[in-house]
């Protein structure tokens, strides 16, 4: 681990001095590469140093114990101070395998996020609505971009699917725990005898792909377009501006109708496509390699009930961790960080039993 260690950060120096080079400064992609790789390693190089410092704090305690002829209060202050030291040793130490451990590559993309209504006809399109809502919150707090692609809306306001981008950093490492079922239980407006409903609600979280990683030939493509329109009148265009790209060799429909330009909605469709197309090629990656990890996030296994958000009890239960908050209404707000830092940690800590079985 410490040749490891050793190997980043000479690399974090070499490119700190590579950023002050006038030929690099001149290339601008080359220094946004340079500069994505300084940040990323920042971190790893800062708790490496600490642990060199506490290193070196516990050694020279320790020595001064050994060479003896210490007053007794000296003494207990190095005593003290090996302790300490040695307390900082062994977490700061924990703290690096963590960091060390293997990333996810497409952590720092941006997503295309896809929720749809399931079981439970009006009351999930309603259900649906309020997670787009939730989510849109949460991307606020964390001053992320939202873009709408399309939605298709119930009578009622519900969403019978919508789907938008998010942009900015560490979106899609915090929102790939979102992908699965997300079930509901409450009581519906609709309802007349106070009876608690169960509905289901699916979101997909894809990572946004690179044109260069996904090239998609024009001839497998139909593209056709038609007239924006919602449910009671809502969006309706008098030009023909919404986009349905079907991609023929896979059968993947993408529709967008958020912009009155077509070539706007074009565009976003287009996106759309290649997260998906991106996916299915990672997916059928995953499958291929044999033993694939329990511990892999971000599969994409929507048949999996994930969450369930009781609305009577004001509670919200994640299966995967076994985790319960009270806090529905803050939730529904947008305040999902505590979920997340939970499924973060418990899945670092299996990734970390994975790592120490294997050696």
């Amino acid at each position: 681990m410490f040749d490891k260690l050793e190997a980043v950060e000479r690399r974090y120096e070499e490119i700190g001095t590579r950023m002050t080079d006038p030929t690099v400064i001149g290339d601008s992609n080359l220094l946004m590469s340079l500069m994505k790789e300084h940040r990323e390693i920042e971190p790893i190089v800062d708790k490496y140093r600490e642990y060199k410092k506490a290193k070196s704090d516990f050694e020279g305690a320790k020595e001064m114990l050994e060479i003896g002829g210490l007053d007794k209060e000296l003494k207990e202050l190095a005593e003290e101070e090996m302790l300490t030291a040695k307390a900082a040793v062994e977490s700061i130490s924990e703290e690096l395998k963590i960091l060390l451990l293997p990333k996810d590559p497409n952590d720092s993309r941006n997503v295309v996020v896809e929720i749809r209504g399931g079981a439970g006809g009006e009351e999930s399109a309603l259900f649906a609505a309020s997670l787009y809502r939730m989510y849109t919150m949460y991307a606020e707090s964390r001053r992320w971009k939202v873009e709408l692609v399309g939605v298709n809306e119930t009578e009622l306001g519900g969403f019978k699917e919508v789907s938008f981008m998010v942009e900015g950093e560490g979106a899609y490492s915090r929102l790939k725990y979102e992908s699965g079922v997300h079930r509901v239980q409450r009581v519906p407006e609709t309802e007349t005898q106070g009876r608690i409903h169960t509905s289901t609600v699916t979101v997909a979280v894809l990572p946004e792909a690179e044109e260069v990683e996904i090239e998609i030939n024009p001839a497998d493509l139909q593209i056709d377009t038609y007239r924006a329109g919602g449910a009671g009148g809502q969006h309706v265009n008098k030009t023909e501006s919404a986009i349905r790209i079907t991609h023929i060799p896979t059968g993947l429909i993408v529709e967008c109708q958020d912009e009155r330009s077509q070539y706007k909605n074009k565009d976003k469709a287009m996106k759309v496509l290649r997260s998906r197309l991106y996916e299915r090629m990672v997916s059928e990656q995953n499958e291929a390699i044999a033993g694939e990890r329990k511990a892999q996030v971000g599969t994409g296994d929507r048949s999996e009930r994930i969450r369930t958000y009781n609305f009577p009890q004001g509670r919200m239960t994640d299966h995967r961790i076994g985790l319960t908050l009270y806090k529905l209404d803050q939730i529904m707000n947008g305040d999902i960080d505590d979920i997340v830092d939970a499924l973060i940690t418990y899945y670092r800590t299996e990734m970390l039993k994975q790592s120490g079985d294997e050696q």
